[in-house]
């Protein structure tokens, strides 16, 4: 079994259903949510917008190796209608974001994926949320 950390955020719709729904199929696809910050609330990262986030961290048990995680994390965010992400670090508003944060204590860095996520030290609103169940 591996431990992963993933980040979700969401500044449309209904955003507490979004958190919700993305642990849901988290469960179903990715592996046991074995822990789960409180919901962190935040302002727009890297883009301007009237849209405030609400962002979680979770830890993962799972079977699934690095890349078959993000996969099925891209499912899951397709699955409740993220239609794009981010392209050369242009941000927009979403329904949900799933970031794989940590994977054990791996370190990966491809064109299509990169561990540790290289900005997570940057963002509070991924950091706390981490640090509170992080163990």
């Amino acid at each position: 079994m591996h431990i992963v950390y993933l980040g979700l955020g969401t500044n449309l719709g209904d955003k507490k259903a979004n958190i919700e729904n993305a642990i849901d199929k988290i469960s179903e696809s990715v592996g046991t949510v074995c822990r789960r910050s409180s919901l962190f609330y935040s302002k727009p990262w890297g883009f301007e917008s009237e849209n405030d986030f609400i962002n979680a961290v979770v830890c993962v048990e799972t079977e699934l190796s690095p890349l078959e995680v993000l996969r099925a994390t891209q499912c899951v965010e397709r699955s409740l209608g993220r239609t794009e992400k981010s392209v050369n670090n242009v941000y927009h508003d979403r329904l949900i974001d799933i970031d794989i944060l940590l994977y054990d204590d791996i370190e990966i860095s491809t064109p299509e994926l990169t561990i540790p996520h290289p900005l997570m030290k940057q963002r509070d609103f991924v950091m706390i949320p981490l640090k509170e169940i992080l163990k």
